[in-house]
């Protein structure tokens, strides 16, 4: 496990490239008990019918039985949710939100985790995931296709190289400054595309023989109704799988200026 995180935090560009290092180590395992009251609405951890179209919703909630939360050394909050059939854990950095606004784009990042126990199979299409979020007037977005994300990078960093190539000739006195500059942008967005690539959650198929499944999926944080962010925010992530949805409410931090402080 400790070489996998490792490694996740070594092919990690999306959340790590434009940030400071960390600088504080602390070990840390909250006890299931930290999200914020408002965003526990659902009473019992079990399926539910919304109307006659809606599909059943299995819903996260709090200290329920099959329902656990931790708050790990690696930086993130870990929210699962596990049935005789399968498990899913929500990863969710810390410091997301301070991230999100940071990328060259703001976008909003979360790793699933998927463990199939039946004896048949389930399909998942990671591209029908939403995201809620609850205090922006309840603007939902649904999952970017790390495809089209990656093509929108690599269409940056080629506007990105050309803004380079006519500031050298205006300024060829800056040569050297400015070739810096794109070769560490471009080395950035090649981490990126790499990432993008090869950590991205993708349509699966679990069964027996390939029970587990993770990657990272990623939603736009910009619109009309999403401004500064709120000292705690809240969101509620909708994953469907096989004939039903999970929901996952939780909030950033779980509780009002709490601090999850990671290892170097």
């Amino acid at each position: 496990m400790k070489q996998k995180t490792k490694a996740m935090a070594q092919l990690d560009p999306i959340l790590r490239s434009t940030l400071k290092p960390d600088n504080v180590p602390r070990n840390r395992q909250l006890a299931a008990g930290s999200l914020s009251a408002s965003l526990l609405l659902a009473a019992v951890c079990v399926i539910s019918l919304h109307g006659q179209a809606a599909a059943p919703t299995l819903r996260w909630a709090e200290g329920l039985s099959g329902c656990t939360f931790s708050a790990d050394d690696d930086g993130r909050y870990r929210y699962g949710l596990w049935t005789n059939d399968f498990g899913i854990v929500l990863a969710v950095d810390s410091q997301e939100l301070q991230k999100a606004g940071r990328r060259t784009e703001p976008i909003f990042t979360v790793m699933l985790t998927l463990r199939y126990r039946g004896k048949h199979s389930l399909s998942f299409d990671p591209s029908a995931i939403t995201l809620e979020f609850v205090k922006h007037s309840r603007d939902l977005h649904s999952a970017l296709d790390p495809t089209e994300l990656a093509a929108r990078f690599q269409a940056d960093s080629d506007r990105f190289a050309k803004t380079t190539e006519h500031d050298i000739n205006k300024h060829p006195e800056k040569k050297e400054e400015l070739e810096s500059r794109l070769q560490e942008h471009q080395k950035n967005i090649a981490e990126m595309l790499t990432f993008l690539d090869v950590r991205s959650l993708r349509t699966l198929r679990l069964n027996p023989a390939h029970a587990e499944a993770s990657g990272w999926v990623y939603f736009s944080a910009s619109s009309k109704w999403i401004g500064d962010w709120k000292k705690q925010e809240e969101f509620i992530l909708r994953v469907p799988l096989g004939d039903q949805v999970i929901e996952f409410p939780f909030a950033l931090p779980p509780s009002e200026g709490d601090v999850l402080l990671r290892r170097r």
